[in-house]
Formats: structure tokens, C-alpha cells, sequence
């Protein structure tokens, strides 16, 4: 199945804007983001340490899948019955998914790539009837019967195969249908906090084509920014075999298969603050303590470190502070289709005794941060100190599923306030399972 990842990777160039101060002109250049910010002597300084920081998150295009099927044997959804199933999405993301035309030779329901909109222009939840954005497919492998119970299958093969086309109201073969609509019932609830219910019922059985449906697969692809990483992520205009199995059979395990591995973590981390300071007290955070109003908040909601850069300058124990930003598209992408994740590095001057820590945005939330746990990290360690950082919450956002929360702001959304104690965040959380800290992200001094 090709999918055009790359590009949309490129376009990420997006989410740079909620890494930025909204009312500051951009900086020129990767060098304006070194504060050059020192309150020591340099010629005091005894070492030099570069620091490199690395999102090696091998990620994946779609946010959430999965499958569904009827509740008897077999597990199709009968005329007159209904299932549902439920899911999060935020701004610019979209319900796509699959299910076969049962007394047909190679039909298929499905919405129109990208698939179903969950959200008005204005950023408004779509709920009630969505049936008008089903429609009804050939995927072109096999030649069309009159449709109903007496279709043979397999039936009789393309020759050559088709593209996957349209059926609205009759196919190439004479055979007529109902609009796809009219087939099929779609409910759409919101429940809150960014998650939607969808309710399909079969009612083919008020029209002339009655028919099962078989078990179906659904997918929401990625949108920082509001591009969409997977904007096609079951069919395109040629058929693939996940696809043809579920159009033909109504088999889903390889589709379901491939959604699969296909679903997982994608974040960018903002532009990286980093800080050498003196004392056994971390100076960005502490567990357990509110957010201090000095700035973290920028970076844990919108990956900002301009703030509390500034703010960290005036503290008597702080020695250095930097913000390492990628050159190209300030923030750090994960490494995705192959392609390398990106990296970023800083030259230290280190005074012995010295300490050092960082924070940066797990981009994709509402106001999670990676930082360095504890206050005892000596700046002269050299090698991988990637298990020292750990992910946190900051306690004044209301959480929703990473990357695909309304409110989050590389969802184009607005963080609902909140005020917790800075925690760290568990794994699993509430909402799914993250990778170890260290598959995110990789720091090493040397």
C-alpha cells in the first residue's frame, strides 16, 4: 500500500508555529537559539562537554485502529442490527474505515479518503446522522453479479483487474443499488475529552439490496499540524490484498494486520532547553510541587523556552542556559518511513561540581515534558545518560489522548487549564502505552 508519508513529514513545518512566541519575530538562525546566557568566568571553566540530544522514537503514522465485527456466528452485522465502537481524535483528523457488501462478488462500504470529519471549520464536534458520507465501492477484482443471496463467490475474475471505483446507483454490469446511505445508518456521538462513538447500522433491509455486512477494520491517522501523516490508510484508487480479502471475503485479519503495525507513538519535542547549574536542587521542576509560573508551562503546553530561559538566568545557582533547536524545522521529529530521526548538539563549558539538566515538549500533548529526573546528574558524565530522563505531566492541562486531543496545541486546539502537582507520567497511562523514555528520546554527553 503506498501512502505518501514523506510529504506530509515535510509539512510538519507547521507545528513549528506552536513551538514559537507568538507575538516575537522568529529567530534568523540554529545559533540565535544559544542564549550565550553566563555568569561565570569562562577562563574558570575546567571542561568541555557536548551534550546531543536525539528523538530516536521510531514512529508510526496512525494514532488509533482496530476492528469490528456483529456479536453472532457469523460475526456479521445482520439487517436491522447495529454496532459501535469508540475512539479519540482531535482537529483535522479523520474516521476511516471498511466493510464488505456481503451479497456481492467484491463491493465495499467506506467512507471517501480521508474519511469521515469529526469536526466542524470552527473546531465544533460533528454529532447525529453522518450517513451521507458512506459510499459504496467496486474494488474491481471481480465481475459483479446481480447483487443478493444467490452471489457465487469467489465469482468470476477481472480480467485485467480494475481500479477501485465508485458504484452510485448502478455499476458497469447494469446491476442497481441504492445510495449507500440508504444501506447504511452512521451515528456519531461525542463523549467528551475527545472521544467520539460510532454507531453503524445495517438497514439494507428497507430498501431492494438487502445484504449482510461482514466484520470491518478503522484507522485514524496522525495530523500535527493538521496534515495528515496517512491520509489514505486503507485503500487507494488500486486494490492491495488486505483490502481485496475483506471486498471479496470479508476477511479483515490481513488488513487488520497491517493497521496494525502501522498504529502506534509519533511526536516531535520541541526546541530542547538546557541548564548547568550548581546545589542539589533541580532548578526547572520538582515532583509533587505546582508549576512554578516561570515558564515551564510554555514548553509543557506550547514549546516555548524562551521564558523560563530567561527566568533561569537569574537564579544564583544557574551557571549556563541553552536552547538547542533543529536548524531546519526547529523541532525534533521522530524518525518515521525510514527516515532518521533528528538530533541536535551543544558544546558545554563545565565548571567541576557542576550539574546539569533538560526539558523539552512531548509535542503531541496537552502538557507532558521530558526532563531530567532528580537533581544529581553530574555535568561531567560522559556517555548515554538517556536513563536519567523521565516524562512528566505538568499539572495544568487537562490531559487527552496523545496526539489526538481537540485542545492540544499542535491539534490547532487551546489546553483546558488545570492545576495538578507535577507528576510523572505512568506506563501505561490512562490513555494507551508509551516506550520507554530511552526509545523517545536519547541524550548523550561526551
Amino acid at each position: 500500500m503506498r501512502h505518501s508519508i514523506l510529504k506530509n513529514i515535510t509539512m510538519l513545518a507547521l507545528v513549528i508555529t506552536i513551538f514559537s512566541a507568538c507575538d516575537k519575530e522568529p529567530m534568523e538562525n540554529a545559533d540565535a537559539f544559544n542564549l550565550g546566557i553566563s555568569k561565570i568566568d569562562k577562563s574558570k571553566a575546567i571542561h568541555n562537554q557536548t551534550i546531543t540530544v536525539e528523538n530516536v522514537l521510531q514512529a508510526q503514522p496512525l494514532v488509533q485502529s482496530g476492528a469490528f465485527m456483529g456479536d453472532g456466528t457469523p460475526p456479521v452485522i445482520f439487517p436491522g442490527q447495529e454496532i459501535s465502537f469508540s475512539f479519540y481524535a482531535g482537529k483535522g483528523q479523520y474516521l476511516s474505515f471498511a466493510t464488505m457488501y456481503g451479497w456481492s462478488n467484491d463491493l465495499f462500504f467506506a467512507p471517501e479518503n480521508p474519511g469521515i470529519a469529526l469536526y466542524d471549520n470552527d473546531g465544533t464536534p460533528i454529532t447525529g446522522d453522518v450517513s451521507s458520507q458512506i459510499k459504496l465501492w467496486d474494488n474491481g477484482t471481480r465481475v459483479n453479479q446481480a447483487p443478493g443471496m444467490d452471489v457465487v463467490h469467489p465469482g468470476v475474475l477481472e480480467d485485467p483487474i480494475k481500479n477501485i471505483s465508485e458504484i452510485n446507483g448502478m455499476d458497469e454490469y447494469s446491476n442497481t443499488y441504492p445510495m449507500a446511505s440508504e444501506m447504511m445508518k452512521l451515528s456519531l456521538n461525542y463523549d467528551g475529552n475527545s472521544m467520539f462513538t460510532i454507531t453503524i447500522m445495517n438497514t439494507s433491509d428497507q430498501t431492494s439490496n438487502t445484504t449482510p455486512f461482514s466484520p470491518g477494520v478503522w484507522a485514524i491517522s496522525y495530523a500535527p499540524g493538521g496534515n495528515l501523516l496517512m491520509p489514505e490508510p486503507i485503500f487507494q484508487d488500486v486494490t492491495t490484498e488486505g483490502l481485496t480479502h475483506i471486498a471479496e471475503t470479508g476477511d479483515i485479519a490481513i488488513m487488520h494486520e497491517y493497521l496494525t503495525s502501522k498504529t502506534g507513538i509519533f511526536t516531535p519535542l520541541s526546541p530542547v532547553l538546557v541548564v548547568t547549574y550548581e546545589g542539589n536542587m533541580n532548578p526547572i521542576y520538582e515532583v509533587g510541587s505546582y508549576d512554578m509560573g516561570e515558564g515551564l508551562k510554555d514548553i509543557a503546553q506550547f514549546g516555548n523556552a524562551e521564558m523560563l530561559a530567561e527566568n533561569l538566568k537569574q537564579k544564583p545557582n544557574v551557571k549556563d542556559v541553552y536552547i538547542l533547536a533543529d536548524p531546519v524545522s526547529t523541532v525534533l521529529l521522530p524518525s518515521i518511513n525510514g527516515n532518521s530521526g533528528s538530533k541536535v548538539s551543544q558544546e558545554l563549558q563545565i565548571a567541576g561540581g557542576s550539574k546539569i539538566a533538560i526539558v523539552t515538549m512531548y509535542g503531541l500533548s496537552n502538557d507532558w515534558f521530558f526532563a531530567t529526573k532528580g537533581n544529581f546528574i553530574n555535568a561531567l558524565r560522559v556517555g548515554d545518560i538517556s536513563s536519567t530522563i523521565g516524562l512528566f505531566d505538568n499539572g495544568t492541562a487537562v490531559n487527552e489522548y496523545p496526539g489526538a486531543g481537540e485542545t492540544q496545541a499542535a491539534q490547532g486546539g487551546t489546553p483546558i487549564e488545570n492545576m495538578e502537582p507535577i507528576s510523572e507520567v505512568t506506563n501505561p497511562n490512562e490513555f494507551n502505552t508509551l516506550p520507554p523514555t530511552k526509545d523517545i528520546l536519547k541524550v548523550t554527553l561526551e
